[in-house]
């Protein structure tokens, strides 16, 4: 389904007549700013995102160190 010229005419008039000439640039104003918002949420969720699978790769690597401490001293104790 793809939309034509005459489509395209036909749904410009439409919003034309529902929202009238003073309000578009108002509307499509609103929307750049709409859409402005939600790139910077989105890159801002991203970013906390990566920090936190860092976090979580870091403690984990630390677990791991602090487990083969264990594992070394308790075998040296049972020797």
């Amino acid at each position: 389904m793809s939309l034509g010229i005459p489509e395209i005419i036909l749904i410009a008039v439409v919003v034309l007549l529902l929202f009238g000439a003073k309000r578009i640039p108002e509307l499509a104003r609103s929307l750049g700013k709409a859409k402005y918002e939600y790139k910077k949420a989105k890159d801002a969720l991203e970013k906390e995102a990566a920090d936190l699978e860092k976090t979580v790769d870091k403690a984990g690597e630390s677990a791991a160190k602090d487990s083969a401490k264990v594992d070394t001293n308790d075998s040296t104790k049972s020797a």
